[in-house]
């Protein structure tokens, strides 16, 4: 049974940033009425007083917020597009950091555009490796066929996840150089607020992070099949 202890701790190695980030901005979705208007409103009144120009605040799928430098427009979750809730605001506030980045061609968001295109190719190579595994063990006859493919692809999603960590310079800019001293300087949350605001601010910029870990877990389906054989 010790065998175990390392695998259930490299699972939730992999799934505990995950659910932490989620928690984190369920905990504080509920609207308050101190808060003026929606996570919506709030990227067009800065935009506007940041002079981002032709930015545009589209709606998007859960926990799918982000900044997206091509059209340019900030993609907010409905419950942060329509909400007024501490959530609402700082991840309204983290995405408009991104947007101050861009506008101002700052060097920390090259980091983004560099390694995060690699970083999807590495997990997807990693899925596809694990998946063709038992078509070459068929051609192959041979436990190698499997087993190579298996670890190639494991190595390659856990080098995909770890290639997201070359980014949180950017994420943690965005909310603490940027987010942050915004919303406390701007008056828009409380004194009061301030600690749960820094907790979501730092979800945010996680958020990457932790998917890509917690996506790690996908070359881990075939493994039923895998064993069988």
């Amino acid at each position: 049974m010790l065998f175990l202890i390392p695998i259930v701790a490299f699972i939730l190695l992999l799934i505990g940033p995950s659910l932490w980030v989620r928690w984190v901005m369920a905990r504080y979705r509920m609207d308050l009425a101190g808060i003026p208007g929606t996570g919506a409103q709030l990227v067009t009144h800065l935009s506007e007083r940041f002079e981002i120009s032709d930015l545009v605040v589209e709606k998007t799928g859960n926990l799918q917020d982000h900044f997206d430098p091509s059209a340019p427009a900030i993609r907010l979750s409905p419950a942060n597009y329509d909400g007024r809730s501490l959530t609402a605001v700082a991840v309204a506030a983290h995405e408009i950091g991104h947007a101050i980045q861009w506008s101002r061609k700052e060097t920390v968001f090259k980091l983004r555009t560099r390694y995060v295109p690699l970083a999807r190719r590495l997990q997807r190579i990693g899925i596809f490796m694990v998946s063709i595994s038992p078509i070459l063990g068929l051609i192959t006859r041979h436990p190698i066929g499997v087993i190579g493919p298996v670890v190639g692809g494991v190595v390659a999603a856990i080098a995909g996840a770890a290639t997201y960590l070359i980014v949180l310079p950017e994420e943690w800019d965005a909310s603490f150089n940027k987010a942050l001293p915004l919303l406390i300087e701007g008056g828009y949350i409380s004194d009061a607020q301030e600690p749960a605001v820094r907790r979501i601010l730092k979800a945010a910029a996680l958020t990457y992070a932790s998917s890509a870990l917690f996506s790690v877990l996908a070359v881990w389906r075939w493994l039923p099949l895998l064993l069988r054989r």
